[in-house]
């Protein structure tokens, strides 16, 4: 199977040579993808009773908010009735002290009901305690921030009605953000969980972002014969907006000694794999081979 090339034709073919050597050969995995919210850092603001907005003090998308912080005040006559309620049962429990133990008891389980019914409508013990102390149902509600991050959907308008368990505000925390990105199968087995990975974006290309692949999902796209795998990133400068495209390189493990040539060197015919053995004098012998890992 030997053939012998002039060395004209060698020169005009562009051929190279290169000696197969044993080095360390790592193997990386790129990937595209596109940054996204954390999930777990996502929460919602929907009461669970019906009212209407009376005012708004967050009324814009992408407006940082604290943990407890004033989002809206809320009014709803359920509400002022449930706080009635429960203040007539707080006062008739010491008013009747001096009262037998029936009546007593009778009463304050009327109490123990009307404000387990607050709570249940999520009313803080800190408003609890406010309305003990003034004595006075209020006429609003204030709905608070349950975590610090950014309102992440369009706030309510003032004014407007809302119904139980609708969502008035969504707030993202993107301190740590996703990077949901698209591996090919035949990288699959490469991909671990705990894997570093650095993450570049075009919006800052002298940065690199680095990361850890927290899972790998468990469909596969017949399609594009991708799977999904999301990486897990800091980002507590705000850097990383979601909705930005990435690359990815993942690494797919220690770095081993092997036997290696140039992948340019391949003939791959599918069912098989040769390489050109230059035997010199511009004579080559084809060499079937065994490929093992790809790096580089």
């Amino acid at each position: 199977g030997t053939v012998k090339v002039s060395a004209d034709r060698i020169q005009s073919l562009g051929v190279r040579t290169e000696p197969a050597v044993r080095r360390a050969i790592g193997r990386e995995v790129r990937a595209v993808g596109t940054i996204e919210v954390d999930e777990r850092g996502q929460y919602t603001v929907a009461p669970k009773f019906e009212g209407w907005i009376e005012k708004l003090h967050v009324n814009t998308t992408g407006q940082p908010v604290a943990r407890g912080q004033a989002l809206a005040e809320v009014y709803s006559p359920e509400l002022v009735s449930a706080q009635r309620e429960y203040l007539i049962a707080f006062r008739a429990t010491g008013a009747m002290a001096a009262s037998g133990a029936d009546a007593q008891q009778g009463v304050r389980q009327l109490a123990d009901a009307a404000l387990e019914r607050l709570r249940n409508w999520d009313i803080s013990e800190q408003q609890i305690a406010r309305l003990r102390e003034s004595g006075e149902p209020r006429r609003t509600l204030t709905l608070s921030a349950p975590a610090s991050g950014v309102i992440v959907k369009d706030p309510p308008v003032a004014g407007m009605r809302f119904m139980p368990g609708e969502a008035l505000f969504r707030i993202a925390n993107l301190g740590t953000v996703w990077l949901i990105g698209d591996v090919f199968e035949q990288d699959l087995a490469l991909v671990k969980r705990g894997a570093k990975a650095t993450l570049r974006v075009d919006a800052y290309p002298d940065r690199t972002f680095p990361g850890q692949v927290t899972f790998v999902y468990p469909t596969l796209n017949t399609e594009t014969r991708t799977a999904r795998v999301r990486v897990e990133l800091a980002n507590a400068d705000g850097m990383l907006k979601p909705g930005m495209y990435g690359t990815v390189q993942i690494s797919g493990g220690s770095a081993r000694d092997a036997l290696v040539v140039p992948d340019s060197a391949v003939i791959d015919s599918g069912a098989r794999q040769t390489v050109l053995i230059a035997l010199g004098e511009g004579r080559f012998e084809p060499r079937e081979v065994k490929l093992g890992a790809r790096g580089g």
